[in-house]
């Protein structure tokens, strides 16, 4: 099989996946697809409930750092903003005289060791592919700030500590990583679908059972959703509204910025590899582009040349005046300085509400 039909029939399981989880009509294909999945979440779930069954009699036992740790993370695999609510802790602790730290898996990244180092604060010390595009991402946006990759985060906090003098200390998507004691267990929901289609993976996206928000400290509802469902399993939480805020159009070759208005009445072409490509469309739509056409791509999507080749045939064929990205996906195309010359990058921030009192929630539970 070619690598083009390898792709083909990966978009067509994809899809098909996708719309399982949505919960929307399915083809008699989807429907067996549905119950094969269906029997593969049983030993999924069975698992992730044993495993939790140990931390929680402490069989298991949590690993504590010297510093206060804070996780930011989710129930649901795709994109619920985790990666921008880190980079906004990292620079509001910053901003607040606290040295932070972020802790990062380094999903899709090479590097293997215990303790690697991304950023040191003053440079950016590895690339995507060593590192993965969300740390590399999260380097840029928060400067001054170390990055640390690896699979046990109490060894790259602890180094963080000793080698960099961090004083807070934030786990990337680790709600999940239960080894690590954290001190404010944050979790970001879908405001309109927080637990998707209800079901474990791979028969839905729910990565453990929606009773588990019993461990969180803080809940972020992020989307936007005009109607949030209630959630029974969350009602004493302390929750908060997170919206994602386009701040801007970065100019891939030159990091020039201009702002979003100059997408208004624009015919657009427009391509995305993140957990949410639809939600990056909808954002376009929002702030005035005319998109004539769109590519989604799998999160993390490794773009090669003949990728290159049929974004800018599609981009031509559609008569858009601009082709635009995320910046997630610019950090992915650093290959092709040509491409990334004649796109634009929409820059997304997280804007937290009520801030006032979310930020003093935050520093009364860490005791700063």
């Amino acid at each position: 099989m070619t690598r083009g039909n390898k792709g083909t029939t990966l978009r067509s399981f994809e899809e098909r996946l996708k719309e399982i989880w949505k919960g929307e009509q399915t083809t008699g294909a989807s429907g067996a697809l549905r119950a094969v999945l269906h029997l593969f979440s049983l030993p999924y779930r069975g698992a992730i409930a044993a495993r939790n069954r140990l931390y929680d009699g402490g069989v298991l036992k949590q690993e504590k750092l010297p510093r206060p740790v804070i996780s930011v993370g989710n129930l649901t695999v795709g994109g619920t903003g985790k990666t921008p609510t880190v980079i906004f802790l990292a620079n509001l602790f910053k901003e607040k005289g606290r040295r932070p730290a972020v802790l990062s898996r380094g999903y899709g990244g090479s590097a293997n060791n215990a303790v690697n180092v991304v950023s040191d604060g003053n440079r950016i010390l590895m690339g995507w592919r060593e590192a993965g595009d969300e740390p590399i991402l999260i380097a840029r946006a928060a400067p001054g700030i170390p990055v640390l990759t690896g699979s046990r985060r109490f060894l790259t906090g602890r180094a963080a500590v000793e080698t960099f003098g961090a004083d807070v200390l934030i786990l990337d998507d680790g709600f999940q990583h239960r080894s690590l004691f954290r001190d404010i267990d944050m979790v970001l929901l879908d405001a309109a679908r927080p637990f998707g289609n209800g079901f474990l993976l791979p028969r839905g996206p729910l990565r453990e059972h929606p009773d588990s928000l019993s461990r969180a400290h803080i809940l972020l509802r992020t989307g936007d959703a005009e109607k949030e469902e209630p959630l029974r399993e969350a009602a004493s939480l302390p929750s908060f509204r997170a919206i994602h805020k386009p701040q801007g159009l970065v100019a891939g070759g030159t990091g020039r910025m201009e702002t979003v208005a100059a997408l208004s009445g624009q015919k657009v072409f427009a391509f995305a590899g993140i957990g949410s490509p639809e939600a990056f469309r909808r954002s376009l739509t929002e702030l005035g582009a005319a998109v004539v056409g769109f590519r989604a791509f799998p999160d993390h999507h490794p773009y090669d040349l003949s990728d290159i080749e049929n974004l800018r045939l599609l981009a031509s064929r559609s008569g858009a005046a601009r082709i635009v990205t995320t910046e997630k996906d610019g950090i992915r195309l650093v290959d092709f300085p040509d491409f990334l010359r004649e796109i634009s990058l929409l820059r997304i921030a997280m804007e937290i509400s009520p801030a006032e009192p979310f930020a003093g929630l935050i520093f009364s539970r860490l005791k700063y």
